[in-house]
């Protein structure tokens, strides 16, 4: 799998150097990788707004007056 953003290459670096992956495993990510050109971070995606529970019952409707 690819690295999706600078930050996360740094910090599989990081592991490395600490000893926590293995050598082959960041290989194969930048590898993977080529020479893209990635951003620094990467946001994470929005998530669906839900309806609130005041908003979700149904309004009692209104009669017109005769």
């Amino acid at each position: 799998m690819p690295f999706k953003s600078q930050a996360q290459r740094r910090k599989f670096a990081q592991l490395l150097v600490e000893g926590k992956i293995s050598n082959e495993t960041f290989e194969e990510w930048n590898r993977e990788t080529g020479s893209a050109k990635l951003p620094d971070h990467v946001k994470p995606k929005a998530k669906p707004r839900t309806k609130s529970k005041a908003r979700a019952k149904a309004k009692p409707k209104r009669r017109a007056k005769s």
